[in-house]
């Protein structure tokens, strides 16, 4: 089967957001750790986490892509959600944590409501199929 534009950006997405998100976890826990709080640990390994969760997410869009049994306009949808999700939270809980900058707090439920539309967006996608 040809692969698209479309798998290989989210293919390659996925793989920035995971290898992104193993460097940042290592970073902290070992590079950061004698410099920022407990608590700011614990920020950036929520972001870590959820990063990984949807860079996983986005490697499920594209391998259901390649399927070719499902609709290409829900996955864009749910792999542009994913992706916005990933900088908007993760990216606003990074700079809560490295700045002390509470203000950034804002931005990280505009992330979760990417992560939901994502999850929906497959869900209806595959209710379709």
């Amino acid at each position: 089967m040809q692969t698209s534009n479309f798998e290989r950006w989210v293919l390659a997405t996925a793989a920035a957001f995971a290898m992104l998100a193993v460097l940042i976890g290592a970073f902290a826990a070992h590079g950061l750790k004698q410099s920022l709080s407990p608590y700011a640990l614990g920020i950036i390994e929520t972001a870590v986490r959820y990063q990984m969760y949807h860079a996983l997410a986005l490697f499920i869009v594209a391998l259901v892509s390649l399927s070719g049994r499902f609709s290409t306009g829900g996955l864009k949808l749910a792999a542009i959600a994913f992706a916005s999700g990933t900088i908007l939270f993760s990216g606003s809980l990074y700079l809560i944590a490295l700045t002390g900058t509470g203000w950034f707090g804002a931005i990280t439920p505009i992330g979760g409501i990417s992560f939901i539309l994502g999850w929906l967006a497959l869900m209806v996608c595959a209710l379709r199929a």
